[in-house]
């Protein structure tokens, strides 16, 4: 069936699905995508997650460990349409991949095994498309596996997601002997032959005709609770029309409040050609996205509509050094880009040169004369552009609200084996740090070490041997440094700071009164409640920058702080010697000391970690997640296997992975995603390193 599908050039709006990939690790991501390739005739010969030979984990280190790390963008054409996809990483160390691929995504596939259903990185990854508002589909895979069960699968996802899954296909055959699927809306079988490249349409098999039917109905009946027109027309005749629930389908997509479900095996190539038709079909193209909203001067909103006519408008999301030189991704908005055009860093008000345009397939380019509104390429020529960075005409500023980026939370501490070697480590890490926001480089001012800092081991892991092996330099590590937080338990009232200071021509003073108290979440606030013009507003703005300057170090251990309200009470400024800088150190050194008076505490990181056990290291498992301070929330069992979900403090997993390896004899694994911050045990505290 790949032959009625000829590939269209044509770049209109409506034309055109950027959408990502999302699922938990080992779900099977890269092979759909690498099926997808395959049945758009962008490649000819199917890759292998297990050989290290699909097109979008073509990093040595994804080859190696078999897992994607890097998001990847790859293009085809199907249906007369451009589809633009990002395959995603699914394991919780780069979750800021994802969070940044879904900031330009227009919609995604989430992928689901068919066997584990829900897996905690596949909910954390939907609560992040959740927070962006990005329309999903899904898609149960791994149906040919032992165990695999379609509607236990959705089952976890309407429990675990809380959405209302809207399934609109019924496998045939079931594990080994699946072989392909009953379309609900044409009410057609699909089969794929063992070896074959495309599938054949028939009728519904005799078997399957009433529970095709009577799944038919319940769908019918499901659309029609929730969409109103659907509602009318099912009063009115008792049924749906085809066309009134495929476009009841779309806008339930659209609007979040259904998800259209999809079944198949993407190793066995079973299951494609329909997923890619329900792309199309349901989920959004640019032009059905609202115009993008940012700043332009003096903090004014402005609009700007996904047309290539509007002012060039682009957000960077994703930057790369290759052999071919520094590429930066982009998402573009609105507007046309051309090669060779001058483009505008809204942010800095510095202008660069794009020198060529790529359409990316992985690691490998096809140059392109232009990019168009609701495009997905990468740019040759930007030497300074970061992600997050919005990119725009030089005669239309427009400033874009860039990618949230997640604070690390593991440390380690790296030196170059030869001191030679400093210089390059040190140019090594400046570029790692460029390329992955979510890596934290510093250098410790009582140690004198450079500190580089993640999201986890394997997040470091594979930051370290980058700069083995994509640099040449070879480090010394230290063990993990877990980032600890300090937060009020009871705080002070009326605190006094005076800020005075005289050394000869203008002085420096600031009178501020502090309240501080706790607050429940890891955040910080602060409010002025000061009447009278006692202290001007422009003097409060630099009392809370300064508060939030003494929040860097605590008293306890040197760690940051968080979880409080600052309250500015009371104050009294001089006619001459009072300015924003004096009453920034007022803020920061009342703060401090204010600190110093309060009854602090110091916080952890938790996980929560998913272990999979054969059933006879149940025990064993259970008493080293026990010694890790770890609380079992939850175990369940299935066949031959036991599934334990616990929560344990960061500190204590470093190196769990080798001594599970060891407890189950290499059969175990586990999964993590975080899970707050928790108050430190009195008798842990007292072990912990000072800053």
């Amino acid at each position: 069936m790949r032959a009625n599908r000829q590939p269209s050039t044509t770049s209109s709006l409506t034309a055109v699905r950027n959408l990502g990939i999302l699922a938990h690790v080992d779900a099977g991501k890269t092979t759909i995508t690498e099926r997808i390739l395959f049945a758009t005739g962008v490649i000819h010969k199917r890759g292998e997650v297990h050989h290290g030979t699909t097109v979008t984990d073509h990093d040595p280190q994804e080859r190696d460990r078999g897992i994607t790390i890097f998001a990847a963008a790859v293009s085809c054409a199907w249906g007369g349409h451009r589809v633009n996809l990002i395959d995603t990483p699914g394991h919780v160390d780069f979750s800021d991949e994802v969070e940044r691929s879904l900031r330009v995504l227009d919609g995604a596939v989430a992928v689901f095994d068919a066997v584990a259903g829900v897996e905690p990185q596949s909910e954390t990854v939907w609560r992040q498309a959740d927070r962006h508002g990005v329309p999903r589909i899904a898609f149960v895979n791994k149906l040919d596996r032992a165990g695999a069960d379609l509607d236990t699968a959705v089952a976890s996802i309407r429990e675990r997601l809380g959405v209302v899954p809207l399934v609109v296909q019924l496998p045939i055959g079931a594990e080994e002997s699946f072989s392909g699927v009953v379309d609900l809306l044409a009410m057609r079988s699909l089969h794929w032959r063992a070896g074959s490249d495309g599938y054949r349409a028939g009728p519904v098999p005799e078997s399957l005709r009433e529970e095709a039917a009577r799944r038919r109905r319940l769908l019918e009946e499901t659309v029609a609770e929730l969409h109103a027109d659907a509602l009318e027309e099912f009063c009115s005749a008792s049924a749906l029309t085809d066309r009134t629930l495929v476009r009841a389908l779309r806008e339930l997509t659209l609007s979040g409040d259904g998800v259209v479900v999809l079944c198949g095996s993407a190793y066995r190539n079973r299951g494609i050609e329909p997923l890619l038709d329900a792309v199309l079909a349901y989920l959004p193209s640019p032009a059905d996205m609202p115009a993008v909203r940012g700043l332009v001067a003096d903090g004014v909103e402005q609009e700007r509509a996904p047309d290539p006519a509007e002012p060039f408008t682009a957000l960077a999301f994703k930057v790369t050094a290759t052999t071919t030189g520094r590429l930066t991704y982009l998402r573009v908005y609105a507007g046309t880009l051309r090669k060779g055009a001058t483009v505008l860093d809204a942010a800095t008000g510095r202008t660069e040169r794009v020198g060529r345009i790529l359409r990316v397939q992985a690691d490998r380019h096809e140059e392109r004369e232009e990019a168009v509104a609701g495009d997905i390429v990468a740019v040759i020529g930007l030497k300074a552009a970061r992600a997050g960075t919005t990119l725009c005409a030089p005669d239309a500023p427009l400033v874009l609200e860039p990618p949230s980026v997640a604070e690390p939370v593991v440390s380690v501490a790296l030196e170059a084996r030869r001191s030679i070697d400093t210089g390059r480590l040190s140019a090594a890490l400046a570029r790692l740090a460029e390329e992955d926001p979510s890596l934290v480089v510093r250098s410790d001012a009582e140690s004198g070490q450079t500190v580089l800092s993640g999201m986890g081991e394997l997040h470091l892991e594979v930051a370290v041997e980058k700069i083995r092996s994509g640099h040449g330099v070879e480090v010394v590590i230290g063990r993990p440094q877990v980032s600890y937080r300090e937060t009020v338990v009871r705080g002070v009232s009326g605190l006094v700071h005076r800020h005075v200071k005289q050394d000869g021509g203008a002085g420096q003073f600031a009178h501020v009164v502090l309240d501080v108290e706790p607050l429940e979440e890891p955040c910080f606030e602060f409010r002025s409640t000061v009447v009278g013009g006692r202290v001007p507003q422009e003097y409060a703005r630099a009392v809370e920058a300064g508060c939030r300057d003494a929040l860097a170090e605590g008293p306890l251990g040197g760690f940051p702080v968080t979880g409080l309200r600052v309250t500015l009470t009371d104050g009294a400024t001089h006619s001459k010697d009072s300015s924003e800088m004096a009453f920034r150190a007022a803020g920061r050194f009342g703060l401090r000391e204010a600190l110093r008076l309060s009854t602090m505490e110091l916080l952890e990181p938790l996980v929560e970690v998913t272990v999979t056990v054969p059933e006879d290291g149940v025990g064993g498992v259970l008493g080293d997640l026990a010694a890790r301070r770890g609380r079992v929330s939850a175990s369940t069992a299935e066949v031959g296997t036991a599934v334990i979900t616990a929560t344990v403090p960061l500190a204590e997993l470093f190196g769990y992975a080798s001594r599970l390896r060891g407890r189950t004899q290499g059969r175990g694994t586990f999964t993590t995603r975080p899970a707050g911050l928790a108050p430190v045990p009195a008798s842990v505290a007292g072990t912990l390193p000072v800053r």
